[in-house]
């Protein structure tokens, strides 16, 4: 093969060679009548103004719809401050509601996964004017700084609590004066973060009057202590209020204080706050009214309450109940000025969308028919039109389709019958225009301007075409998709990459890629970066490579497919595995049984573990990444959604860890951790190491100082983890 036909590890990380580019982040006008997006800055030949190439200092650019007319909106020499030598750095922006303001966020740091801290300035359009919120705080302390409805002024958290800053006179009012280490306002503690996605905690009232906020109680939660060894001469402990399965949560409560300060009004939410959850929270299409969801703690019932703002008082309008668990979403946006709201639900076996009444009472099935709504992408208010990612005839691709909430149900595609793949949409306003973006297995991401609803494509936004280029000259064969008979009328989703000279009268290794739990899919007609590359590098190396998605994991199928493992996450989802991978091997003689491994990361790690452990006939190799070994030592909010309280499923929290299973090892295994990982604690790790030991098990191993979950900080450590797992699977098979 020549070199562009043959795939490195430093081709794959050392080079250029095979790094998407992305569109955006870009943002649409209110109006539709435009878009704006971050460009780098180019200097401008006449002006005495000089940017810096390696700055990439971004400016903000508007395009207008249709035309696409270009316009500098920002241009770098207004984003420096008074005496600063360089322009601010934009890693986030908002306009004012009223346009004549720009919100600016920049000089960011890390709080768990995002950066979410750090430095907000206004910038004024009419007079060129910036100015930092803040007042003397410290520099990168203010968190979701937000504009009022009127456009005066702006909110934020700093240390636990919530501000209110008047921009022209800058003027702060503190409304929250208890925050602490352990109370927490208008932000969430790190398991409502991980688990719910919740760290912007506080809104405005549509009227600009008041604030609707979380707070969390964190004392009580015991601290689990991550250690850093490396940057200074003694070690450094790093606590972590970190809810471990069946030990005590936060408290978490909601309220609404004055944008002008005083007390806070807490609704009156029935039931301990440490056994409940509130992830959401928002107003009513109303500045009177806040709608709130509560769980409790199995998270198997949803309660949707209205709140009264004046006196606290709440009123159930609508209660969700499961078997296993309630899936939350994002998709309760309300229609015709409030006197109605859309709502996701499993109730009749599949994900639909409903209309649900103000009042709770009369609900209306949209989306009628044996498939699952992904995602609700738009609610256009105005028209009653939703618009839903699903995919009716084929669990690994995605479309686009819409409804309207007013009519009868008529269900209308809209992504072309004739496209495959998986395809995305961030849809305007109005939902008049889309950015789209459509990628395959074997075929890079593309991004096009599109109109809705005709989908007619208006302008090519960004064509990766040096790394369609790269990709197209690899030498690879097409990826096969199939479905493997497990019996009992079971059929699981795979894909199979076979090496570029693949002849069936031959044998191959084979290498299963895992995930396996309700978080992820890994059987998707989607672009998988270098991961995908990373597979077919192994296959230009002689390796096949398979994935399966055992039941339980989050594919469009049905209630029943995606909840059947409750209370059997390691267990049933093990032996699915197990068995597809028995069929695969004996329907494909081409694979060589003696050499088959597998390896996966964090829920897939915890896979890998498991099918060593239950199926040493099967696995002789195994890659294990950011582990759960022992299921007890996870978080509260995941665990417990999918295996129920330790105390009522105590075989079941046994029987799904690996770390139960650990004396069979028979086979090849090297564990690699972070140390620092916040989400699956190095401590995991080090428990399985314990147990391998007891049992003389021999294995291989490998600890990332201070890296996170992801094992992705520090100079050289992708490549050098790919290398590792490269140099083991060439070794082990």
């Amino acid at each position: 093969m020549d070199d562009k036909a043959t795939l490195t590890l430093d081709r794959l990380f050392n080079s250029e060679d095979f790094d998407a580019k992305t569109f955006g982040p870009a943002y649409w006008l209110d109006d539709d009548t435009g878009y704006t997006t971050l460009e780098t800055a180019v200097a401008d030949p006449s002006s005495k103004e000089t940017v810096k190439s390696d700055q990439k200092v971004k400016e903000i650019i508007r395009y207008d719809m249709p035309s696409g007319k270009r316009t500098v909106l920002v241009a770098a020499a207004q984003l420096r401050p008074a005496g600063a030598a360089d322009p601010l750095v934009i890693q986030g922006y908002e306009w004012s509601p009223d346009k004549e303001r720009l919100l600016i966020f920049t000089n960011t740091r890390r709080v768990w996964r995002q950066n979410s801290r750090g430095d907000y300035w206004v910038l004024a359009m009419k007079t060129g004017q910036l100015t930092q919120l803040g007042g003397d705080a410290a520099p990168a302390t203010l968190m979701f700084a937000k504009f009022s409805p009127d456009s005066q002024s702006v909110a934020y958290v700093r240390q636990n609590n919530l501000y209110v800053e008047t921009i022209d006179t800058g003027n702060i009012i503190q409304l929250t004066a208890d925050g602490s280490d352990t109370m927490i306002n208008g932000t969430s503690d790190w398991v409502y973060e991980e688990e719910f996605r919740l760290r912007d905690g506080f809104c405005w009232s549509p009227d600009g009057q008041r604030i609707a906020y979380w707070q969390f109680d964190t004392a009580g939660i015991d601290p689990f202590y991550m250690i850093n060894n490396t940057d200074s001469l003694y070690p450094r402990l790093i606590p972590l209020p970190y809810p471990k399965v069946g030990t005590t949560n936060a408290a978490c409560r909601v309220g609404v204080v004055s944008a002008a300060g005083g007390d806070t009004t807490w609704f009156q939410v029935s039931g301990d706050p440490r056994q409940h959850y509130i992830p959401k929270m928002a107003w009513a299409a109303s500045s009177d009214q806040v709608v709130i969801q509560q769980l409790n703690r199995l998270q198997n019932e949803n309660r949707v309450l209205l709140g009264q703002v004046a006196s606290g008082v709440t009123q159930l309008i609508l209660k969700e109940t499961d078997e296993a668990w309630i899936d939350l979403h994002d998709s309760l946006k309300w229609l015709d000025d409030g006197a109605a709201f859309t709502w996701l639900s499993d109730r009749d076996g599949w994900r639909h969308l409903y209309r649900v009444s103000r009042d709770g009472q009369a609900m209306t099935l949209l989306t009628p028919g044996a498939y699952d709504v992904v995602s609700v992408e738009k609610i256009e208010a105005e028209t009653g039109w939703v618009y839903f990612i699903a995919s009716p005839e084929n669990p690994t691709q995605r479309f686009l389709y819409r409804v309207n909430a007013r009519g009868n149900g008529q269900v209308e595609r809209l992504t072309p019958l004739d496209a495959f793949g998986t395809h995305s949409y961030q849809i305007s306003t109005r939902a008049k225009w889309a950015f789209h973006t459509w990628s395959s297995f074997d075929n890079p991401p593309v991004v096009t301007l599109i109109s809705l609803p005709d989908h007619r494509p208006m302008r090519l936004l960004e064509d990766n075409q040096t790394l369609h280029q790269n990709v197209a000259a690899l030498k690879r064969q097409p990826v096969e998709f199939f479905r493997v008979d497990i019996g009992d009328g079971v059929a699981l989703d795979g894909w199979l990459i076979k090496p570029p000279d693949f002849n069936p009268a031959q044998t191959y290794p084979l290498l299963f890629y895992v995930y396996g739990e309700p978080a992820g899919q890994t059987v998707a007609d989607r672009w998988g970066e270098k991961r995908y590359l990373w597979h077919i590098l192994l296959a230009q190396q002689g390796y096949l490579v398979i994935s399966v998605d055992n039941r339980g994991t989050p594919v469009p199928r049905g209630r029943a497919w995606r909840k059947c493992v409750y209370r059997q996450v390691g267990i049933l989802t093990t032996a699915d595995q197990a068995a597809a991978a028995e069929a695969i091997i004996r329907e494909r003689p081409y694979i060589d049984a003696t050499r088959v491994g597998v390896w996966g990361w964090s829920g897939g790690g915890s896979m890998t573990l498991n099918l060593m452990f239950k199926h040493p006939q099967i696995y002789r190799t195994g890659i294990a990444i950011a582990a759960v070994s022992n299921q007890r030592f996870y978080d509260t909010v995941y665990q417990e959604r999918y295996m129920g309280l330790p105390a009522e499923n105590e075989e079941g929290f046994t029987q799904g860890s690996p770390i139960t299973h650990a004396q069979h090892l028979a086979g090849n295994l090297l564990l690699i951790h972070g140390t620092g990982d916040d989400n699956v604690h190095y401590q995991c790790a080090e428990a399985l190491v314990n147990e391998l030991v007891k049992h003389n098990k021999p294995f291989s191993m490998m600890a990332y100082p201070n890296r996170s979950h992801a094992i992705k900080e520090g100079e050289n450590t992708t490549r050098h983890l790919y290398e590792l797992m490269t140099r083991y699977v060439q070794a082990n098979f």
